[in-house]
């Protein structure tokens, strides 16, 4: 007898290859999600201002928070016949545009800032108004030459 009861059994190899079929079905199927699910997306829009429009100055005269250089603020009504800066914190000049604008609701206040100041200053002095209830907050510029 030369066989033995027991056939032979091969050898199985090891597979060096990855197999990527689960892979190419999850990215098909995050591909039809996306494809439906993307005309559903509104895009948010930004109406940012063009450069050619004139600067419209606001209807009387405004009071001004001024945002110097080194970060300080001032005020300055230029309602009063004595148009003068005057220096104070930030609560401060919340609480004096607050009781202006109660007084006189229509009354704009801008926010005079430095060219050399950091954005941060004018945007937490602006935050603090708009928190408080003042109306009609905007940014005084000086008009440019033509571009």
């Amino acid at each position: 007898m030369g066989g033995t009861a027991y056939p032979r059994r091969r050898q199985r190899r090891m597979v060096a290859e990855m197999n990527v079929v689960p892979y190419i079905d999850v990215m098909l199927v995050l591909l039809i999600i996306f494809m439906v699910s993307a005309p559903l997306l509104s895009p948010a829009v930004v109406d940012l201002p063009s450069v050619g429009k004139a600067v419209q100055a606001p209807k009387g005269l405004p009071f001004e928070i001024i945002v110097r250089a080194d970060g300080s603020l001032a005020w300055r009504d230029r309602n009063d016949s004595n148009a003068s800066e005057t220096s104070a914190t930030r609560e401060q000049i919340v609480q004096i545009a607050l009781k202006k604008q109660q007084q006189k609701p229509d009354l704009p206040v801008v926010i005079a800032g430095d060219k050399a100041v950091r954005y941060e200053a004018v945007m937490q002095v602006m935050d603090a108004l708009q928190k408080q209830g003042v109306k009609r907050v905007g940014l005084l510029v000086r008009p440019g030459a033509g571009v």
